[in-house]
């Protein structure tokens, strides 16, 4: 009978949050010619009336002159082409309404669990990705969260029938997310909250002494998996994530990367601007994770996030802009580059911002981030200037060639209405 019950429940979440319209792409099999279109490239190159052409998945030709023969041909004059935008930090697929805790996949109980792999609980039928990716967002970097090591990310590409399909680097990196270490009062309770906060971290520095040595041994009478999970980091073939905003949190993630050799890259980073020779001297990359939020202090100018990505780019800090918001779901990671414009960035430093420098930190540059020849053709075309709220209106996306359908559950509802009460604008 308790069997019988789950299916019959299981029947009715997929029917409820699934959009059965919106399939998966199949492969491409025709080779595509995106034609007579701006073209930003990625990495701050922009050509003019160009052509991409792409193949099996992969972008075979871009520039002024390029072979369309044998290809199919869509005309793009007067839209913009630009490379797929990539979340670098997002529940996507392990979180539905954050509201609701049964659809909470994202949360694992206790302080250490970098062994919870982020992949495995991704749900492919979730109507937040088709909705996040008709905003032109191809890719994402799914997080866990819970914890102060919260476990192992993964990049999902925003189309699949099911994880194993959607997975496009697995378990690139371990997130620890760093105790706070803002005074919130000048009395005792302060005083000792800051000292447990202290033991916290060190509880984490004594976790990574004794993986160090697990994994120093040759042979091992019993499987830690704990330590396990985490040989990536010192090899570095995965990246270590420290979630944390002020100066003297991203110095001791500083002394983590410094003891033990890992690559690292801070999320948040509300203070970076005023430590950027020491970030770069470090090699330390910085995901600035919302445009739209208060500055953590009170004396911060109200503006501090959205100078914080030109300041950085002044400085040569590698860094990418996200969106990370409970409310947007991502779906404004175009809009905070936007943002970033109005206060010094260039456009074409904006689009690398979501583009390449994201594609850098998250380890996948190799194979997208940018619109060049061999790379996956992962690509969007926007009738508009993609970072202008007015004007971005994404018509094409393509995700390893394969064209991607933009519907969702939005459009749906927005069509619905329409008919209902006879709308015709």
């Amino acid at each position: 009978m308790k069997n019988i019950f789950v299916i019959i429940f299981s029947l009715i979440i997929t029917k409820t949050f699934s959009q059965p319209n919106v399939l998966p792409a199949p492969a491409q099999t025709q080779t595509i010619a995106l034609t007579h279109a701006t073209i930003h490239v990625g990495n701050g190159d922009v050509i003019d009336d160009g052509t991409i052409v792409f193949a099996n998945g992969k972008i075979t030709a871009i520039g002024n002159s390029t072979d369309i023969s044998n290809a199919k041909v869509i005309d793009c004059s007067g839209k913009q082409i630009y490379p797929g935008l990539i979340l670098t930090d997002s529940y996507m697929g392990i979180e539905e309404i954050g509201a609701i805790r049964a659809q909470h996949d994202d949360y694992e109980l206790g302080d250490l669990n970098p062994d919870v792999r982020s992949v495995v609980a991704y749900n492919t039928d979730s109507k937040i990705i088709n909705t996040v990716r008709s905003n032109g967002i191809l890719l994402a970097n799914v997080v866990p969260n819970g914890g102060i090591l919260s476990g192992t990310s993964s990049v999902m590409q925003l189309d699949g029938w099911n994880w194993e399909d959607a997975v496009y680097k697995m378990d690139n990196g371990i997130h620890f997310r760093m105790p706070s270490l803002i005074p919130t009062s000048a009395d005792n309770s302060a005083s000792e909250a800051l000292k447990k906060t202290y033991e916290q971290i060190d509880d984490v520095r004594t976790f990574f002494r004794e993986a160090k040595a697990y994994l120093s041994e040759p042979t091992h009478t019993t499987t830690n998996i704990k330590f396990e999970s985490v040989k990536g980091l010192f090899n570095q073939s995965q990246t270590f994530f420290v979630h944390c905003e002020m100066v003297n949190e991203m110095m001791i993630a500083v002394e983590f990367a410094k003891e033990f050799g890992f690559k690292t890259v801070i999320v948040g980073g509300t203070e970076s601007n005023k430590i950027t020779d020491y970030l770069k001297q470090n090699n330390i990359a910085v995901i600035l994770n919302q445009m739209h939020s208060l500055p953590v202090m009170q004396d911060d100018d109200i503006d501090t996030y959205a100078k914080l990505p030109y300041q950085l780019q002044q400085a040569g800090v590698l860094y990418c802009i996200n969106d990370f918001d409970e409310m947007n779901r991502g779906r404004n990671l175009m809009f905070n580059a936007g943002v970033a414009v109005g206060f010094g960035l260039t456009k074409e430093q904006a689009i690398t911002a979501i583009t390449l420098n994201a594609a850098k930190i998250l380890g996948i540059d190799q194979q997208t981030g940018s619109l060049e020849i061999n790379k996956d053709a992962n690509i969007i075309v926007s009738d508009g200037d993609i970072l202008d709220i007015k004007s971005s209106n994404i018509t094409y996306a393509f995700i390893q060639g394969r064209q991607i359908n933009l519907d969702n559950k939005q459009k749906q509802l927005y069509e619905r209405y329409k008919t209902k009460y006879g709308i015709t604008k």
